[in-house]
């Protein structure tokens, strides 16, 4: 907490008062921006459902065509409720704020968020396991303890900050500061709190340009997260007519993940940067067209529902949900007033919550609020502090083992750091061929995690370090406990090191450790092409 505090002493510091101005929406103009930007988000999610994570470091060809239409969002619902996490990560935020207060704190939050019921991934998982433990954040978003933390994930779920926050950035990064840190840190939180000022600017400009802008001006200019996102802005003034150009010279230069184990020398990315980038191409080439800009967004790949999800819902900020096209919009009746998995919270409630949190901090900041009007206060930027992940810390090689762990596991690498890609694997249910005798010669690739929510087995694996006892991993089989990768370790001493793990606890009957892949690190790039660990 005194971290936050700290920060926001700074921040603080930096905003001039001076420069304020205001600016006046009726009530139910304001309204109907904050529904536009709930529908919108929600129609972007749906309108990329075919298509997440199909097309990694490739544009979805225009050949190919994405589908929308009546009963369309309706039948997503009913057939993958958890492609709405986006959705009801941020309606879980919304409702904290509506039910603990507007001076809530990270910690609160957190619980909140950390003893959701639903399925989470990524930086999320990575951090609600932290919370679980008693990490708290900012220590749970922090990349030596999250090995996701520039993943997109505080991104995704960031859309509920603007919408309580209306045309005040200053503010916006207040809420980004106690929510971001829970799950993500560095680039990774810079996502998010990019994405809270996207929605906060649209309640007040309607050119996607200048709302980028804005969004972009409290990230630190050292950060790569701002100079890949200030790239797109250089690449669309040098290319205003060709979005392809200038997707292809983002992912040249920034399509490199170095923290998640899952994308590590893959071609699947989930790391912040690219991922706004791609936001930032749809807002900027789609010339303020809703089905346009949401179309760019997708088309450039990855996580092409979540991206495609932020442009829609920043869009339907800026028109109001009256001014989305209805061909868009009208599918989205038939959810509006249902309650999201894991949540008792529906688009129409979650509205209402941003509504209520906006009028409040509209008042608190000097705003006017009346019967028919509001009136916001509009402050000069504030600067967010720098911090960088994975500073001295370059992948270097990706040891893909395909093995098995039932007691002991031993490895040897040169650098400074590793990061094990794998999972707990429990063997009920798996063939009576395995059955009694399972041992890693008998398991083959077609073996699985299926974390069963009322297992509640937990792995106690003891992890050596050059002869030295350095951690002991917890490993819960319960899915919304469980810890995404067995072990990791960074800013070691450069050198050779040996690791050996080994299982308190066994039941090679039950249960093994799968280890996908070990990636090692340097605290130098390598530049010999021909370098092998």
């Amino acid at each position: 907490m005194k971290r936050y505090i700290l920060i926001l002493a700074a921040a603080a510091a930096l905003i001039s008062c001076s420069h304020r101005t205001e600016v006046t929406l009726s009530r139910d103009a304001l309204m109907d921006k904050i529904m536009g930007g709930w529908a919108g988000q929600t129609i972007g999610v749906v309108y990329g459902a075919p298509t997440e994570f199909k097309h990694q470091g490739t544009l979805i060809p225009d050949s190919q065509p994405i589908s929308w239409g009546e009963g369309y969002v309706k039948y997503w619902w009913d057939k993958k409720p958890g492609l709405f996490d986006d959705v009801y990560n941020d309606l879980t935020f919304a409702e904290a704020f509506e039910q603990l207060g507007l001076d809530c704190s990270s910690e609160d939050l957190a619980l909140r968020f950390a003893y959701a019921p639903y399925h989470l991934a990524h930086a999320n998982q990575a951090g609600r396991y932290n919370v679980r433990r008693g990490i708290m954040p900012p220590q749970s978003g922090n990349w030596l303890n999250n090995p996701h933390a520039d993943d997109l994930d505080f991104q995704i779920e960031a859309d509920f900050i603007g919408l309580m926050a209306p045309g005040m950035i200053p503010q916006a990064m207040d809420i980004a500061e106690r929510v971001g840190h829970i799950m993500n840190s560095g680039d990774g939180f810079y996502g998010g709190a990019y994405v809270g000022g996207l929605y906060s600017a649209a309640f007040i400009e309607n050119d996607p340009a200048k709302i980028v802008d804005m969004a972009l001006a409290p990230i630190p200019e050292e950060s790569t997260f701002w100079q890949c996102i200030n790239d797109v802005r250089k690449l669309h003034k040098r290319y205003p007519r060709d979005w392809k150009r200038a997707w292809f010279k983002i992912l040249k230069k920034w399509g490199a993940d170095t923290g998640c184990p899952k994308g590590v020398f893959l071609s699947f990315n989930i790391d912040a940067k690219i991922n706004s980038a791609y936001v930032t191409l749809g807002m900027l080439y789609g010339d303020g067209d809703f089905g346009k800009s949401m179309e760019i967004a997708t088309r450039c790949g990855q996580d092409s529902d979540c991206n495609p999800a932020t442009v829609g819902g920043v869009l339907g900020v800026m028109l109001g949900r009256s001014g989305i096209p209805a061909f868009w919009r009208e599918p989205l009746d038939d959810i509006w007033n249902l309650d999201f998995e894991g949540t008792d919270v529906s688009l129409a409630k979650g509205s209402r919550y941003s509504m209520d949190q906006a009028l409040q901090l509209i008042e608190r900041n000097g705003g006017k609020v009346t019967d028919e009007s509001v009136t916001i206060p509009v402050m000069a930027e504030c600067k967010l502090p720098l911090e960088q992940n994975f500073t001295d810390t370059y992948p270097i090689y990706r040891d893909q083992k395909d093995a098995w762990m039932e007691d002991v596991y031993e490895f040897d690498f040169s650098g400074n750091g590793f990061c094990i890609w794998g999972n707990l694997v429990c063997l009920r249910g798996i063939s009576k061929n395995y059955a009694g005798r399972v041992s890693s010669k008998h398991v083959g690739s077609e073996v699985f995690a299926l974390a069963e929510e009322d297992d509640t087995y937990v792995a106690e694996i003891e992890v050596w370090i050059d002869g030295e006892l350095d951690q002991v991993s917890i490993l819960p089989m319960k899915g919304t406990s469980r810890k995404l990768e067995p072990a990791w370790k960074y800013l070691m001493p450069e050198g050779r090191h040996h690791v050996r793990m080994v299982w308190r606890n066994p039941d090679p009957s039950q249960y093994l450790l799968r280890i996908n892949a070990i990636q090692y690190y340097s605290s130098h790039p390598v530049t010999d092409p021909y370098y092998h660990n």
